[in-house]
């Protein structure tokens, strides 16, 4: 009994230390192991999902759900939520294309202006959590309707072609070969990375995701911390945006639907808690490669567009539950 006993208790112990030393990371090494399985089974089931043009417009879609993943992983570890990115990046294509040709401010300005805004209405956003405590879902699912609502109204949903122009050539074109807007992706998430695990401000969005009041009280500026970050997602989304219509040739107000709900997906599928305090840009970028590559080997396979949504709302329900259970053990460990 005593012997059955001790047994046990050291296979407890041994499971503890596994969880203590690698639970932070198990998420990561579980997505980056269903990654390669995935470009075993597609390379081998999907025609040409392994060639060149196919990798590359890979890296072209990723860059879409990634900028704007950047920001919406610090945002969800504050403990917040924004749901506006979608209309935000048609919106900002809208707004470029308009710049660019009916209001005469030229390609530079209408970059510019595309972007200062993409600022403003992620400020106001989080100006309102921070100084009424209204709910970030409200906050951003009204900026939803409204940035979305104007973008459609200010084109009657029809496309704004762009001028021409060698900026949004090479915006929407590619450098020695690679998607700029992948670059672009991969610059900005180096820079995210680099702020969040380096710096005072990426300290305190931590600390304002795991406990507010007592942030507070160690001296950091909750609400000065949640403007900034709602303001950095307007700017990626309008990034994201300019980069879109420079790749279609237009601004487009029913472009970018439902990107928000992939952003997310990502967010959840690379390890942040939706409970804030906890999640990791580097997790998030094998959720955004994840949901990226599941999207593509759908298409190549043929498998029906609306069926494509039900899969994705497993992934994520799953992704969760992962995101859930791997929470628990790491709080039980920590208890222990």
């Amino acid at each position: 009994m005593t012997t059955t006993t001790q047994v046990t208790g050291e296979a407890v112990s041994a499971r503890g230390d596994l969880i203590g030393r690698f639970g932070p990371r198990l998420n990561e090494i579980g997505l980056l192991a269903a990654i390669v399985l995935l470009y075993v089974v597609l390379g081998s089931t999907a025609a040409g999902f392994l060639s060149l043009d196919n990798q590359l417009g890979l890296l072209r879609n990723a860059a879409m759900i990634g900028i704007a993943a950047w920001g919406v992983t610090l945002v969800i570890v504050a403990g917040e939520i924004d749901i506006s990115i979608g209309p935000a990046v048609a919106f900002a294509s809208v707004i470029v294309a308009k710049g660019a040709t009916e209001w005469n401010i030229g390609v530079g300005g209408a970059i510019v202006l595309t972007l200062v805004m993409g600022v403003l209405w992620g400020a106001l956003a989080g100006w309102l959590r921070a100084r009424f405590n209204v709910p970030s879902f409200i906050t951003t699912l009204g900026l939803w309707s409204v940035l979305g609502g104007l973008a459609l109204y200010m084109t009657d949903a029809l496309p704004v072609p762009l001028p021409e122009s060698a900026v949004f050539d090479v915006l929407g074109g590619s450098v020695l070969g690679v998607p700029t807007s992948a670059v672009i992706m991969l610059v900005l998430f180096a820079v995210f990375a680099y702020v969040s695990r380096y710096t005072a401000y990426g300290r305190s969005v931590f600390a304002t995701g795991g406990n507010a009041a007592a942030a507070r009280l160690a001296g950091i500026n909750v609400s000065r911390v949640r403007i900034a970050l709602f303001a950095t997602t307007g700017l990626l989304a309008a990034i994201t945006g300019v980069l879109m219509a420079a790749r279609l040739g237009s601004g487009n107000g029913g472009a970018a639907a439902g990107l928000e709900f992939d952003v997310i997906a990502a967010v959840v599928i690379g390890g942040t808690a939706l409970a804030g305090g906890r999640g990791s840009l580097g997790g998030t970028f094998l959720g955004v490669i994840f949901i990226t590559v599941i999207a593509n080997g759908l298409v190549l396979l043929g498998v029906n567009s609306f069926f494509q949504d039900v899969v994705r709302g497993l992934i994520i329900v799953a992704a969760v539950l992962v995101n859930v259970i791997i929470s628990r053990r790491e709080s039980a460990h920590r208890l222990t």
